[in-house]
């Protein structure tokens, strides 16, 4: 069963069409990525869904209720967070400060908000000596592993994840992806755009590529990753088989 469905979906940035009729769905459970190179969508799609970008047309349909229209902050009440690029911490707050302002559209005291976040630190337990540290003070990787722990503790029913990857040294890369596997353990929805098409691939269950704003095509993730012309053409084969 779909928990979200995008359909017919076109965002326009002025004149320019950053989308065009884009639809897929989502199931209950799943791990989704969203691929393609710079400026193919994938960002406008996650910022479409969260309600930061007002669609022009189409539909985006979650649990059976339209949410175009709605904004971000009732859109994460009906169960949808975004993990956004470049992390988008607040540097003059502590790590533990971060985790716990991801909560803030729920209702709960407190004190149980501190519980549940310190409780984040055996998901992440690479930040645990950091729980009182400035944000700024981290690194790249650990910025990244507050950022989805902040995510998490809104409790969604879908987690949107934005480039989770980005800028991160190889071995951060792969302790981020092992975090998103543990994620759908927890049966969190998952819809992951990335650039790095062959971490994104080996964790998901489907895959969408996008090029210039329509959706060029879908499929299971070793049949996107199994056809040269597919690499080569929309996911970096060459680039990311030397990289191998």
């Amino acid at each position: 069963m779909s928990l979200i469905e995008v359909k017919d979906l076109t965002v326009r940035y002025g004149e320019i069409e950053a989308l065009r009729g884009v639809s897929f769905c989502v199931e209950k459970g799943q791990i989704v990525t969203l691929l393609g190179s710079n400026g193919a969508g994938k960002s406008t799609t996650l910022r479409a869904i969260s309600g930061l970008n007002r669609p022009h047309s189409g539909s985006i349909v979650f649990d059976g209720q339209s949410i175009v229209g709605l904004g971000p902050e009732a859109i994460a009440r009906l169960g949808i967070a975004q993990v956004p690029e470049g992390r988008r911490l607040f540097p003059g707050l502590t790590v533990l400060e971060n985790i716990m302002l991801g909560a803030s559209n729920r209702k709960a005291s407190s004190a149980a908000i501190r519980r549940e976040a310190e409780g984040m630190f055996e998901l992440f337990p690479d930040i645990r000596p950091f729980v009182n540290s400035l944000a700024w003070t981290l690194s790249g990787g650990q910025q990244q592993m507050v950022a989805v722990a902040r995510g998490l503790m809104a409790k969604p029913r879908l987690l949107l994840l934005d480039e989770p990857s980005l800028g991160l040294a190889p071995v951060i890369v792969q302790a981020v992806f092992r975090i998103i596997e543990e994620i759908r353990k927890r049966e969190t929805t998952v819809l992951l755009v990335e650039q790095n098409a062959r971490m994104a691939l080996k964790v998901a269950d489907w895959g969408y590529v996008l090029e210039t704003g329509r959706l060029a095509l879908g499929g299971a993730p070793k049949t996107l990753w199994s056809d040269a012309r597919i690499r080569d053409a929309y996911l970096g084969g060459s680039q990311t088989k030397a990289s191998a």
